[in-house]
C-alpha cells in the first residue's frame, strides 16, 4: 500500500440508503456497500423519516464492517472519515454523521462534511476525469438542479426547481396512477411501452430562465385522469407515463442545452437518482452524439442512487484543499451547495 495515496471512507445516510465506501485517490472504489430500505417504506408509499433513521442505526454497524472486509483494510489504513452533512432528512443525517464522528476521534482521522449534490456531481469521477467549465444537471427525488463548475468544488446553482423536484412529480404521479413505490423507474417502464398522445404542458418559466417547475405538470396529470373518469371514458396509463416522460425530459434537456451553449463547457454531467431513468438517459444521448466540443457523462446506474462511493469522491477534492471539519459537525438538512467557495 502506497504511503502516498488517499484512502477516504465515506458514509451515506441522507434518506433511505445505509452506505460506506472506501475510495482511492478519488477515482478508484475499493469497495462500495449499500443496505436499501425500499422494501420497509414501500407500503407506506414513501420514506417515512422515523423509520429511515431506525434502520439506519440498526444498519451502520454492519455496513461499515462489510466495507472494511471487502477492503481488507484497517481503520489505520485511512487518510480520513468523510460523511454526508447535508441535505437530507435531519434524523437520518445525524445517525451518519455521528457514526462519521465517533471514527475520526477513536482513529484520530480527519473529518470531511459532503453535501450531498456536490456527492451525486462528484460520482462522474469515478468514470472519468472531470473537465472545466462543465455543467452538471442533477435531478433527483428532492432535487433539480443545473450547476456550473469552473474548478474542482466550485458550484453555481444556475437553475433550480421553483416547487416540485423531478423525481417528486415521477412518484406522486405514480401514486395517481396506483404504481408501486418507488414510482419513478415504473412510470420510465410503461413510458417505454406508452406513446406520448396526451397534450401536456411544459414550464418554460420566463425567457432565458433555467429554473424548473413541475407542479403544474403532476396537476395537470391528475386532473387529466380525474376529467376523463367524469366523462366515463379510459386513459391508457402506458400512454399517459409517456407522454408526462416527455414533457419532462424536454424541458429538462432543452434548459440543458441553453445552458452548454451559454456558457460554454467542456463537459455535461447527468447525477442523482433520476439520472436512472432510460428516457432521460437516451434523450441526453442522442442530444450530444454530434457534439464533439462536448463530452456528456452518465454515470452506471449503481453511482445514480445514493452512494457512498460519490461521498468519498467529492471528499478527495476537499482533503487536498485541507477542507476539514471539526467534531462539533451537526447534521445541516439546510447546507448550501455553494459554502464550498
Amino acid at each position: 500500500m502506497n504511503e502516498k495515496d488517499r484512502y477516504i471512507l465515506g458514509i451515506e445516510t441522507s434518506c433511505d440508503e445505509t452506505a460506506a465506501a472506501i475510495i482511492k485517490n478519488g477515482r478508484e472504489i475499493v469497495a462500495n456497500v449499500v443496505a436499501s430500505q425500499i422494501e420497509s417504506h414501500k407500503r407506506f408509499g414513501g420514506v417515512v423519516p422515523e423509520i429511515a433513521s431506525r434502520h439506519h442505526v440498526e444498519q451502520m454497524t454492519i455496513v461499515l464492517e462489510e466495507v472494511m472486509e471487502k477492503a481488507n483494510m484497517k481503520f489505520q489504513d485511512l487518510s480520513a472519515i468523510a460523511v454526508t452533512e447535508g441535505p437530507g432528512l435531519v434524523g437520518a443525517l445525524l445517525v451518519g454523521v455521528n457514526a462519521a464522528k465517533a471514527l475520526a476521534f477513536a482513529h484520530n482521522l480527519p473529518l470531511i462534511g459532503v453535501h450531498h449534490i456536490a456527492g451525486h456531481i462528484y460520482a462522474n469521477q469515478l468514470i472519468t476525469e472531470l473537465k472545466f467549465p462543465l455543467l452538471a444537471l442533477v435531478v433527483s427525488g428532492g432535487h433539480t438542479e443545473l450547476v456550473y463548475m469552473k474548478d474542482h468544488g466550485s458550484f453555481e446553482v444556475i437553475g433550480e426547481t421553483l416547487d416540485d423536484a423531478a423525481g417528486e412529480a415521477y412518484d406522486k404521479v405514480a401514486r395517481t396512477l396506483q404504481l408501486p413505490y418507488p414510482g419513478g423507474p415504473h412510470i420510465d417502464r410503461l413510458a417505454h411501452e406508452g406513446k406520448p398522445t396526451i397534450d401536456l404542458p411544459r414550464a418554460w418559466l420566463e425567457e432565458g430562465s433555467y429554473d424548473f417547475s413541475f407542479s403544474g405538470l403532476k396537476s395537470a396529470v391528475i386532473n387529466t385522469l380525474h376529467n376523463a373518469s367524469q366523462r366515463g371514458e379510459t386513459i391508457e396509463p402506458k400512454d399517459l407515463a409517456a407522454s408526462f416522460q416527455e414533457s419532462v425530459v424536454e424541458v429538462l434537456v432543452t434548459k440543458t442545452v441553453r445552458a452548454v451553449e451559454e456558457y460554454g463547457v467542456k463537459q455535461v454531467l447527468l447525477a442523482g437518482g433520476v439520472a436512472a431513468n432510460k428516457g432521460l438517459r437516451t434523450a441526453l444521448e442522442q442530444t450530444f452524439t454530434d457534439q464533439e466540443d462536448v463530452e456528456l457523462i452518465i454515470p452506471p446506474l449503481t453511482l445514480c442512487t445514493d452512494n457512498a462511493a460519490m461521498i468519498a469522491a467529492f471528499a478527495d477534492i476537499l482533503y487536498q484543499k485541507g477542507s476539514f471539519g471539526k467534531l462539533n459537525m451537526n447534521a445541516n438538512p439546510g447546507l448550501d451547495l455553494t459554502s464550498y467557495e
